[in-house]
This record gives C-alpha cells, structure tokens and sequence, in this order.
C-alpha cells in the first residue's frame, strides 16, 4: 500500500501545477491593452524583475553559508547527512514559489485593466486566474518537494520513519529562512513604496492615488508585487509544508513502535493536502460574479469556490483517516474537520473586523471627522479587541483536536490530532491563496487605470476588486495566522520529542513554568515578537523618510512636473526602495535565527521549550493585531473614498490616509513575518537540538 500512497501524493502535485500551468495561459490570452498600460506594466515587471535579482543573490550567499555549517554537524554526527541538501531544497522551492508567483501577477496587471473595460465580471476572472497560478503553484511546489524526499528517504536511503522525518523537518527550516526574508524584504520595500507616495502625493500635494506624476507610484506598483505577492508565496509556502511535515512527525511518534501504522500516520497529512488540491480546483469554477460592483456580491462570489472547498474536503477527509488508519483510530477525523472550521471561523472573524460592509470598519472610518489621531487611536483599539476571537476559536480547536483523538490516554495521538487540525485549516490553500493573491494584481491594475486614463467607470470596477482584496488578503493573513499557531504547537512538541529521543528520560511533562529555565525562556519568547516588529516597522520608517524626501525634492527641481508636461524619475524611488529593503531585511531574519541557538546552549533544552511557548503565544497575539488593524484602516479609507464622510479630497480623506499609512507596515510587513518567526524558531531549534543536548550551560 505505500508505494501506492506515495504516487497519490505525486500525482497531486503534478495535478496541481498542471492546473498552474493552465491558469497561467488563460490569464496570457486576454489582451495587455493599450500601448501606455503595456509600457507602464513593463516598468512594473522591470522594476520587481530587478529587486528579486538582487534580493536572491543576498539569500544565496546565507544558504550558502547554512550549508557548510549544516554540512559541518552532519560531519560531526550532529545531523544526518541529508538535512543540508534538505535545507537548499526547502529554500529554493519556496523562492520559486514567489516568483512564479511575481512574473503572473506582473503579466496580469494591466490585463485586469483592460478586462476591466468591458466588465467588472471578466477583471474579476483573469485577476482571480493570476491568483489561482499563485495558489496553486505554492501547493504543487510544496507538495513535490515532499514526495520528491519522502521517496528518496525511503526508498533510496531506507531510513525509517523517524529518520525521514527528522530529515524532511530541515528543509521546512529552508523554506521558513526563505520566507523570513521575502517576506520581510519584500514588505519593507512595498510600504516604504507605499508610505512615500500616499503622504506626499495625496497628503501634501492633494493629487490622487497612482497619479503618474508621483515618483513614487511605480515603486509602489512594484512593491505591490515583491512583498505582496512574491513574499506571500514564499510565506504560504513554508506554512504549507510545515504544517504537513510536522504533523508527519507527530504521526510517527504518536504510533512508536508500530513500523507500518508510523508511515501510514506520516503519509496522511500528505495524501490530504492532495485530495485539498483536488477540491480546491472544483472550487474554483464556482467563482464568478455579476456586473454589480459592490463588495457584497464580490465576496458572496468568492467565499462560494472556498467554501465549497472545504467542504469537499471535510467529506473525503474521513474515508482517507478511516480506512488508512484503520476502524479504532477514525475519531482523529474530528480533528481535522476541528482545523477546517477553525480556519473558517478565523477567516469570518478577520473580515467582521476588517470589511467596510460591516460596522466596525464603518465605524473607524467615522472617526476621521475628528482627526488622524482619533483614527488612529480607533485602528489600535480595533485590532486588540480582534484578537479575542482569534484566540478562542483556537482554544477551543486545540481542545477538540487533542481529546477527540485520544489525547486523554495517549499525549502522543492528542498532538497528532492537533497537527491534523492544522493540515486541516490549510488543507484548500490552493484556493484560499488564490483569493488572497488576486488582491495585489486588482491593485495593479487600478494603478495602471489611473495612469493609463481610462474611462472612470474601469477605475470603479479596479477600485471594487482592490477593495475586496484588502478584505481577502486579511482574511487569508489570519488564516496563515491562525495555522501557524497550531503548526507552532505541533512543532513544539516535534522538537520534545526529538530531545526525548536523546535524553530518554524528558517527556512532556517535564517542563513545568515553575523550572526558572523554562520561565526566562517564556520572557524571552514573549518578547521576540516585539522586538521583531520592532525592527521592522523602524526599518519600514527609515526606507520611507527617503522616498518621502526623494518625492519632496522632485515635486520641487523638476520644471513642469505638477503641470504633467515633464516626467518623473521613477527609477530612482525604485533603487532606493531595493536598496534600503535589501539591507533592513538581514537583521531581523539573522535573529530569527541566532536566539533560538544561543538561547539553548545557555539555558539548554528547558530554555528553548519555554522560548518557543512565549513566542508562540505572544506572537500569534501581534500578528492578528497587527494584520487587523491595518487591514481595517485600509478599508476606511477606501469607504470614505467611496464618497462618504466628505470623501476624496476631504479633510477626513487625509486624516484615513494617514491611518493607512500607519497600518500599511503593520499589515504587510510586521504583521504577517510574525507567523513565520513563530515557526522558524521552531525549525532551528529542532536541527539544533542535538548540539543544544550536548553543550548548554545551564540545565
């Protein structure tokens, strides 16, 4: 039976970048436009095209350096001699999957433009069409480098199920290295991109959104591409194989002992992500909408393919668990449907709070008629009221997870049911990211409209599916959010059990908050995301003061440029985005990294426990803050602009302006790198533990 397992797992990855592949002619076939929206695009792809190059050769340089001191263990007997090779191939995949991602997207901009003219409906296809490219790319990928190891490790190298996946959790700390710093280069060039045009363009100089005389606005369009999509990939990509790696991992030390149920365990989560695959391409037919622009129908036309995605797979789910795990284990099907609802729930609560169809949105929107401080205070109140939700829907799915699947007689099963829960959540990733990634190319195209001067009804119908993907990358931020929490669980208890594979006396109970290690290692956790954000949001702030200079000063030298009789020197607020992004993104992702080692050969194996506890717990706190907030301001502003409270031009239009650019950094750079630092923690944390066992000062 596992060879046939196996080849399910291949073959649903090679269905899902078939269906890629697909996607990406269809978006190819619509027309690019007229001459000015081709060349503006072509600036677009240039300028992301240009920033990617020498963002990978700055990775380049870290994995390489990570392979030689990989390579280093490995020769030691620290780590087996696969985990380096694992490591690059976790990285490069996820890189990939970003920039697959970028070069659709930045061929669909300007095609969702001119879509756009003849119908709302048709803008809708071909932008949810680069999305789907995205998802389902991001899945594929993800799941051929699972399969692509899991056969060589078993197959080739004959290691058991311990050693496979001991193996296979390397390279989800390769792709989790890649995210970090996609996502965190990527969104500090977008926002400062982003901060720089908005405060001097419609701020100061009162002229609109993407008008083509700011010299910002290509940077801008740009960074829409590098942080929002190309960083998302990469961020959805890691969380997409940790989630199924380490609840292969759970699987194994859940069923100890018993050589054939430990790979029928491991493979589940990865045959579920291939039947997730499957619904996830039936769900997307279902996407379609009328020539009403309104957010509602939009929204009804997109939460139609996701949720009849889950549902397909909460049916084929239980056959799956049933008749692979056998009769006696078929409760551990609760689990997963416990992560599906809990992902949907998450999704509902996100776009209650973000979505200006409903009353807080609106709410905060009001509050500009007194000001931007009051905007702002509303946005921060907002986004800590939101995370209650969040924080009980896990509760409670961590608590179904864990004692539906027998975690009252066996810890083990328990936590595997929690990582099942968590494949569960981002089993339809396919199209969930698909929903979310079309936002940025809807931005696009908007820009491209303004610039192109189209007709006003196109910037209507741009304007519409702009704003609904502010609602939908938030409700697809929470969802990685929210999975990231129950995978960051799941990994804690991967990297115990990797501890107690080498200390036979430490188990689960072992690390009491009364142990002082495990308490300064709580501290320590719970403030790295704090830190983290710190870091870089300063770093958002510093790129933007010179692009904010930069706009100031061309407004000013440059003869004709406000009249529209001379052109603006947009490359040069792309350069300085580049290369402000490319030097901020190297600290915080070098911490990331380092504490986690130095925290364990000082405090040992107890200290990186409660490290890894603290982080986990404040960090999904911050992200969904985080995420929420800006996602609200966002949308606040784009209600007023929508003609209310005064609308474009308004007095309350700048004071919203000034809240968006506030929660820009919160929610496309600080906000979402969070869920990817809670699980790199982990994943280092997990390759290091034999050295932290061996050499610690404490403990």
């Amino acid at each position: 039976m596992d060879i046939y397992l196996v080849i399910a797992i291949f073959v649903g990855a090679i269905l899902a970048l078939v269906f890629a592949v697909i996607m990406a002619k269809r978006v190819m076939s619509f027309d690019e436009g007229t001459e000015r929206m081709k060349k503006i695009s072509a600036s677009i792809r240039s300028g992301a095209n240009a920033y990617l190059k020498r963002q990978y050769t700055i990775v380049l340089i870290f994995f390489a350096v990570m392979f030689v001191i990989l390579g280093a263990m490995a020769i030691f007997g620290l780590l087996t001699p696969y985990v380096p090779f694992a490591f690059v191939t976790g990285g490069f995949f996820s890189g990939l999957s970003g920039f697959v991602g970028m070069k659709i997207a930045t061929a669909a901009n300007a095609r969702t433009a001119n879509a756009c003219r003849t119908g709302l409906n048709k803008g809708l296809r071909v932008a949810f069409s680069a999305g789907s490219v995205m998802g389902f790319t991001v899945v594929g990928l993800g799941l051929l480098d699972i399969s692509i190891w899991f056969t060589l490790l078993k197959y080739v190298f004959n290691l058991d199920a311990s050693g496979i996946t001991s193996a296979m959790l390397t390279f989800g700390m390769g792709a989790s290295s890649m995210a970090l710093f996609a996502r965190v280069g990527g969104g500090i060039f977008t926002k400062a991109a982003d901060v720089g045009a908005d405060l001097v363009g419609k701020v100061e100089a009162g002229i609109p959104e993407d008008d083509p005389r700011n010299p910002a606005v290509i940077a801008d369009n740009v960074g829409d591409n590098v942080g929002d999509v190309a960083g998302m990939g990469a961020d959805l990509y890691e969380s997409y194989v940790g989630s199924v790696i380490s609840c292969a991992a759970l699987g194994v030390a859940a069923f100890s002992g018993n050589g054939d149920m430990q790979f029928k365990a491991m493979a589940i989560p990865m045959i579920m992500a291939a039947l997730g695959i499957v619904c996830s391409i039936i769900g997307t037919f279902f996407v379609r909408t009328g020539e009403k622009a309104e957010q509602k129908l939009l929204l009804k036309a997109l939460s139609r393919g996701t949720n009849l995605s889950a549902i397909l797979i909460a049916a084929a789910a239980f056959p799956l668990i049933y008749f692979i795990l056998g009769q006696e284990n078929w409760t551990l099907y609760w689990s997963v449907l416990a992560g599906l609802i809990a992902g949907v729930l998450i999704g509902k609560s996100t776009e209650y709070f973000t979505s200006d169809t409903y009353k807080p949105t609106k709410k905060l929107a009001s509050k500009s008629e007194t000001g931007s401080a009051t905007i702002i205070i509303g946005g921060l109140g907002l986004g800590m009221l939101s995370t209650a939700l969040p924080i009980i829907i896990i509760g409670i799915a961590v608590l179904v997870s864990f004692f539906v699947s027998g975690g009252s007689a066996s810890v083990g099963k328990g936590l595997y049911g929690i990582a099942l829960a968590a494949v569960g959540m981002l089993s339809t990733l396919g199209i969930t990211l698909a929903t979310d990634a079309y936002g940025p190319v809807a931005d696009n195209a908007g820009g491209i409209a303004e610039m192109s001067g189209l007709e006003p009804e196109v910037r209507e119908r741009t304007d519409a599916l702009d704003s609904l993907g502010n609602t939908t990358a938030a409700t697809g931020k929470g969802f990685a959010i929210g999975s990231a929490a129950l995978t960051a669980l799941a990994l804690i208890a991967s990297y115990i059990d990797k501890i107690h594979s080498m200390e036979p006396s430490v188990t689960y109970d072992s690390f009491s908050v009364m142990n002082p290690l495990v308490l300064i290692g709580l501290f320590i956790g719970a403030c790295l995301p704090f830190v983290f954000a710190a870091l870089t949001m300063d770093a958002v702030g510093r790129a933007a003061q010179s692009v904010v200079i930069e706009v100031r000063r061309q407004f000013k030298n440059i003869k004709g440029l406000m009249q529209g009789k001379a052109d603006p020197d947009y490359a040069k607020c792309v350069d300085m985005c580049s290369r402000s992004s490319l030097k901020e993104m190297i600290l915080p992702t070098v911490i990331a990294i380092v504490v986690p080692i130095v925290v364990g050969l000082v405090l040992g194996f107890y200290g990186v426990v409660g490290m890894l506890a603290g982080a986990t717990a404040s960090g999904f706190l911050m992200a969904i803050f985080m995420s929420n907030s800006g996602g609200a301001w966002d949308n606040a502003k784009k209600f007023i602009e929508a003609g209310n409270h005064g609308g474009k031009g308004s007095d309350q239009h700048k004071a919203a302006v000034v809240g968006d650019t506030v929660g820009d950094p919160f929610k496309d750079t600080s906000g979402p790198s969070i869920n990817i630092l809670i699980k790199l923690l982990s994943m280092v944390s997990i390759v290091f533990a034999a050295l932290v066992v061996q050499v610690h000062i404490f403990g």
